[in-house]
């Protein structure tokens, strides 16, 4: 019914930078919240940023002020924008998003995720 589509991961040397984007597409009435979280291995999954459709945002301590979340709401997309990136960021990042369908009804929805890598 939804779909989220990450796109931007890869390989980048420490203190590069990558964009994430993420696109929702099927039967959506409104996207109430869009997020990105990510699993290290060996590590739970953390939240690491959020945006509102208001455009309230939230992040990590561990981002914050390397990190910012945009969303693009005609275009049911939300970005990531990852500045001055560690090793420490090394993670596969899953985009989530809080959907409201044509029938109402509010779900969650998961990006299959997408791979970054930071090299010392």
């Amino acid at each position: 019914q939804v779909q989220l589509v990450e796109s931007g991961g890869g390989l980048v040397q420490a203190g590069g930078t990558l964009r994430l984007s993420c696109a929702a597409s099927g039967s959506i009435f409104r996207i109430n919240a869009m997020a990105w979280h990510r699993q290290a291995p060996g590590k739970e999954r953390e939240l690491v940023a959020s945006i509102t459709n208001g455009g309230t945002t939230r992040y990590a301590d561990s981002v914050k002020g390397r990190f910012t979340i945009s969303r693009d709401i005609a275009k049911n997309t939300v970005l990531l924008q990852m500045n001055s990136l560690t090793p420490e960021d090394t993670a596969v990042y899953y985009c989530n998003a809080n959907v409201q369908g044509w029938n109402l009804l509010h779900r969650d929805y998961w990006g299959q995720g997408t791979q970054v890598t930071v090299s010392s």
